[in-house]
């Protein structure tokens, strides 16, 4: 009997709660109701109370429901499904073979580029190599006679993206990759900071707000910068003019992420937002240029070049007159794509400004091609090259060595949420929220950075073979046909206006390379 009655209360009580919360949820939800009946703000509410919130909510999860349920392998921007598959298995040392064959539509899509294979071929270097050794074709800084000039020891590097940017767990992870795998890292223009320091070499990058070797006013201290170079493992300097997403256009760090580390790194006052200038002042004109990138080499002894983006030719015809002169003249310029990536940008400047990579890099290669100078400098490629059959044509086009930058971030667990803006990355990659960010663990990161750039040469050095040459720089413009769907191809040559030669190394330089990676 006792027992009965216990039943009784106990189901009594649970009933009573069921009640009161289902009371309280009722009341919550006709006081949403009665505030977006009232609210001026948004009219879908005004009108549909309650159901309108629904609208809000798949318009913020929808760069996910799209990711992985709406578009296909190959529909998704800024990187497929197929691409990010690709990396992420690489990274991992996983399977990063694809059965059944191509889910590109090959028989009506314009502008797909084909590899032409060879039947026969000489000595070619071994792909299945751990290291997957692939050094420059060029030693950087040798034409100029660089007291500090050396010969890359890869060919595929790490783009340029500053601690700010990224977060030190991040930076940290890449440099580590960078050692790990024998590639360089770029500083970004961010300063060089201590997450810089974990045995990767660097390329020391210079932008306009000269962090890090600034006086207070913002203006360029030569001293300050010979003892950061002194300080660190840098082999190259850049100057950053503009960059593929956002050229033409200063940066700006709100105070709130100005912290004390940030701000010692970059010399810059705590707590204040930083305000980068679209345009430098330590030289205002292509010879003045010159003549500071001579003074950053002679000081020193470093390889000094160029980052840019591809907007009017005219600073490029000027470039490549005064070069021609052999005075003065850039060790290496890095030409960045439009459809490069970046932590934030206006959506203007992201989609409309600057040309994208083959196209503006073309046009580059082609004013230096026309005076004979292509031997002499370096060219760097970046903007969504860190994808084989992007890199290939990259350095068909007479790239010398290419940059990666998203596609590494995908390489430690980015999973292209899109969120770079806004400080809230999930992966703690492009965000300073230490709680986010401490949940990259930098040594594995490490090792899955460093198997993504090896597997990058590899698959470089497997496409080179087809073709029947042992670097990816001896591909040539007519190896390479460009579909416009299953009617008509034209080589790449002739849909970017080349000359015979042009792509090509020298006779020298050629012979060079191959005997390096047959010998």
């Amino acid at each position: 009997m006792v027992s009965v009655r216990f039943g009784r209360s106990r189901r009594g009580t649970i009933v009573t709660r069921a009640r009161s919360i289902g009371a309280a949820a009722a009341t919550g939800l006709a006081l949403v109701a009665a505030r977006d009946l009232v609210q001026k703000k948004h009219a879908l509410l005004r009108n549909f109370p309650l159901v309108g919130h629904a609208r809000y909510v798949l318009e913020t999860i929808g760069p996910e429901l799209r990711q992985y349920i709406v578009t296909s392998n190959d529909e998704e921007r800024p990187f497929s499904r197929d691409q990010r598959s690709w990396i992420y298995a690489s990274a991992k040392g996983e399977n990063n073979y694809f059965g059944f064959g191509t889910d590109n539509d090959v028989e009506h899509v314009q502008g797909h580029a084909y590899v032409k294979q060879r039947t026969f071929a000489g000595a070619l270097p071994d792909p299945s190599d751990p290291q997957a050794a692939l050094p420059s074709a060029k030693v950087l800084g040798g034409p100029r006679g660089r007291a500090k000039a050396f010969r890359p020891a890869s060919v595929i590097n790490i783009s340029a993206m500053s601690f700010g940017s990224l977060s030190g767990a991040a930076v940290t992870a890449l440099n580590k990759g960078a050692a790990l795998a024998g590639t360089m890292q770029n500083t970004g223009e961010g300063g060089l900071s201590p997450y810089h320091l974990n045995g990767g070499d660097l390329v020391l990058q210079i932008g306009t707000s000269y962090f890090g070797c600034r006086n207070e006013d913002g203006t360029f201290n030569l001293d300050k910068l010979k003892s950061l170079v002194a300080g660190a493992p840098v082999k190259a300097i850049e100057i950053k003019l503009s960059q593929g997403a956002k050229p033409g256009l200063g940066g700006m760090l709100p105070g709130a992420k100005v912290t004390d580390e940030i701000a010692g790194i970059r010399g810059i006052p705590a707590g204040k937002d930083c305000t980068s200038p679209s345009r430098h002042t330590a030289f205002h004109d292509v010879d003045s240029m010159l003549d500071f990138v001579e003074l950053l080499a002679t000081e020193t002894g470093l390889p000094v070049g160029i980052k840019s983006a591809i907007g009017e030719m005219g600073f490029w015809e000027e470039l490549a007159t005064l070069m021609e002169r052999g005075e003065r003249g850039v060790d290496f310029v890095t030409v960045d794509g439009g459809e490069g990536g970046t932590g934030a940008a206006p959506l203007i400047f992201a989609d409309s400004v600057s040309l994208p990579f083959r196209v503006g890099f073309s046009r580059v290669y082609g004013v230096f091609a026309e005076r004979g100078l292509t031997d002499d400098i370096t060219f760097i490629g970046s903007g969504k090259l860190g994808l084989p059959e992007n890199a290939v044509v990259a350095f068909a086009l007479g790239v010398d060595m290419i940059n990666v930058g998203r596609e590494a971030m995908l390489s430690i667990g980015c999973i292209q949420a899109q969120k770079c803006h806004t400080d809230k990355c999930p992966t703690g990659i492009a965000t300073q929220n230490p709680w986010l960010a401490r949940g990259i663990d930098a040594p594995s990161k490490a090792i899955r950075a460093a198997m993504y750039l090896r597997t990058l040469r590899r698959e470089l050095l497997k496409v080179s073979g087809a073709v029947g040459v042992p670097h990816p720089s001896l591909i040539t413009p007519t190896d390479i046909d460009i579909l416009n769907g299953d009617y008509d191809a034209r080589s790449l040559g002739s849909v970017y206006g080349y000359k015979d030669g042009w792509g090509s190394l020298g006779p020298e330089l050629a012979h060079e390379i191959a005997e390096l990676l047959t010998t």
